[in-house]
């Protein structure tokens, strides 16, 4: 999709190019729509697991984290001289070489 954009931008925006760009978008969005269909499908069949196995404190786990939505989830960072920096849990070797 990244190649098909780039080819759209520099080339000027001819019709073909154009097209096959909104194909390679329309496609990825697909995908992601599909992906997060069967995401909350599985979240829905576990919350209903867990309701006939009496687990409701599983199922109001899974209701809040749901309703809050996806959270980035944050690490204290320190370096040599004890200076702090605060990252994204994938980053933290990252930081290290900036601090």
């Amino acid at each position: 999709m990244e190649k098909a954009r780039e080819e759209w931008l520099i080339k000027g925006r001819k019709e073909k190019e154009e097209q096959e760009y909104h194909n390679k978008r329309k496609e990825a969005h697909k995908i992601i729509r599909n992906k997060k269909k069967t995401y909350v499908q599985n979240v829905t069949e576990s919350t209903e697991d867990d309701q006939k196995h009496n687990n409701t404190r599983k199922i109001y786990q899974t209701v809040n984290q749901y309703m809050k939505g996806y959270q980035h989830k944050f690490s204290v960072i320190r370096n040599k001289k004890r200076r702090t920096g605060i990252g994204y849990k994938g980053e933290s070797r990252n930081m290290e070489r900036i601090f």
